[in-house]
């Protein structure tokens, strides 16, 4: 328990000053691009994440799952296989990506280099993977870290020292803007590998004992597969969130031009605010999915009741402090980016949004880590379209609009979190109200 709070206090440390730093990014896009452009901007983001959701196949997830769960001898011989796997699945993926990204219309609006600079991170982020799945199974935070905070601050002097010293139409900006974060992801790459090299050396003197590859294989796949399958739902979702969004504001009345600018406040100012607090969160899931995973290898429930436990308490905590915060000083908040009562109002609406993705974070690593993927998977199904379904229908009407598109949002967070938190507690024997045991956990 000892290495579990460490490693939250490291990801916790750093992704706080991340995410300051990833404030100071916004902010310097939302004056450099204009609320046009920053709608452009945020518009593209879900398509270039999707690459690299698939890039990454979830190897951090699998991995680090798999090395938590085994003795260190077998290490050596598990990172053997993922490398050969990572290199065969990375040339198909690249291949497949240079054969069809020109044909992909969602880059047609956007400078053509921009096609290619996608191209680098399929090798980037899939080597990534497999150094970060095995730093997290070791739970060596400290690396995690690092380079999570590396990224941010490159991206932050790329942005600054472009935009200070050069003047650049609204077309050049959003490369630039899109150039610095993807170079971001390569310094990060160098600074991994670099030290992965140097663990799987010191692997390689000491003792080890070979796996048979098909179980590697299969180990690995049966989490990465189903954990791809799921971030590949959310991450499609949110690829055609904003043609959805601005093409319900559009048929609701409003002007392509003034939807998505309407788009840029609210993803760009009001969700850059009001995520903040989440990397909390983000650092919780991180630490969780080893931690997890090896205490229920072991099935020790009672040791992962507690860990719900301190991990709700945490969470309603921190949560309530900050969508308050939001609540009450959103003027002065969204002003940092430019002024805009109406992005203001944005934040203030989206409180319950923010707060129970605050949870659905966490409790999405307990999911991984008791083998609850297709659980996980139906819930966000569900939420999506429940959610989907409900800013079409409202974000259309001309009296709702983008209170509408809110409502649904807000409906698919609240929906989502709940379904996951019960899907825990009967799995681990907990009640719903942390009274303790109501019964024998399930044993499967």
């Amino acid at each position: 328990m000892a290495i579990y709070y460490k490693g939250i206090f490291f990801l916790a440390a750093s992704a706080f000053l991340g995410e300051g730093i990833e404030v100071l990014v916004n902010m310097i896009l939302a004056r450099e691009l204009g609320s046009h452009g920053l709608g452009l901007y945020m518009s593209i983001l879900p398509s270039i994440f999707l690459i690299v959701l698939l890039s990454s196949f979830e190897l951090q997830v699998s991995i680090s799952k798999f090395i938590a769960e085994r003795e260190e001898r077998y290490h050596r011989n598990i990172l053997y296989h993922a490398i050969t796997i990572t290199i065969v699945f990375t040339s198909v993926l690249f291949l497949i990506t240079a054969a069809s990204l020109p044909f992909i219309p969602v880059f047609n609006t956007y400078h053509p280099y921009i096609r290619w600079l996608v191209m680098i991170l399929i090798p980037v982020i899939s080597f990534t993977s497999v150094a970060r799945g095995y730093f997290m199974g070791k739970q060596q935070m400290g690396k995690i870290a690092v380079s999570n905070f590396i990224r941010k601050i490159i991206q932050l002097a790329g942005l600054f020292v472009l935009f200070r010293f050069f003047a650049f139409n609204e077309e050049s900006s959003l490369l630039i803007a899109i150039g610095t974060l993807i170079g971001s992801e390569i310094v990060v790459f160098l600074y991994l590998i670099y030290l992965f090299i140097i663990q799987f050396q010191q692997l390689k003197r000491q003792p080890f004992s070979n796996m048979n590859r098909k179980v590697v294989r299969k180990n690995l796949m049966a989490v990465s597969i189903p954990t791809t399958g799921l971030r590949l739902f959310s991450a499609f979702t949110n690829a055609i969130q904003p043609f959805l969004i601005k093409g319900a504001l559009v048929y609701s009345g409003m002007s392509n031009t003034l939807a998505t600018e309407q788009f840029g406040m609210l993803m760009g100012v009001a969700a850059s605010i009001g995520f903040f607090p989440a990397f909390i969160a983000h650092s919780l899931m991180i630490v969780l999915i080893p931690a997890v995973s090896k205490t229920y290898s072991q099935k020790d429930f009672p040791t992962l009741q507690k860990m719900l436990q301190q991990v709700m308490k945490l969470t309603l905590l921190y949560g309530i402090v900050a969508v308050t915060i939001f609540y009450f000083y959103a003027p002065e908040l969204t002003a940092l980016f430019f002024k805009s009562a109406t992005s203001a109002v944005y934040l203030q609406m989206l409180w319950p949004f923010f707060l129970f993705h605050f949870f659905i974070m966490p409790m999405q690593a307990f999911l991984i880590g008791l083998d609850l993927l297709k659980e996980a998977f139906i819930h966000i199904v569900w939420s999506t379209l429940i959610s989907y379904a409900l800013v079409l229908w409202l974000g259309s009407s001309h009296d709702w609009q983008m209170n509408g598109v809110i409502i649904g949002m807000n409906t698919g967070s609240v929906l989502l979190a709940l379904m996951h938190y019960l899907t825990i507690c009967k799995k681990i024997g907990v009640s719903i109200f942390m009274k303790g045991v109501i019964q024998k956990a399930t044993e499967q």
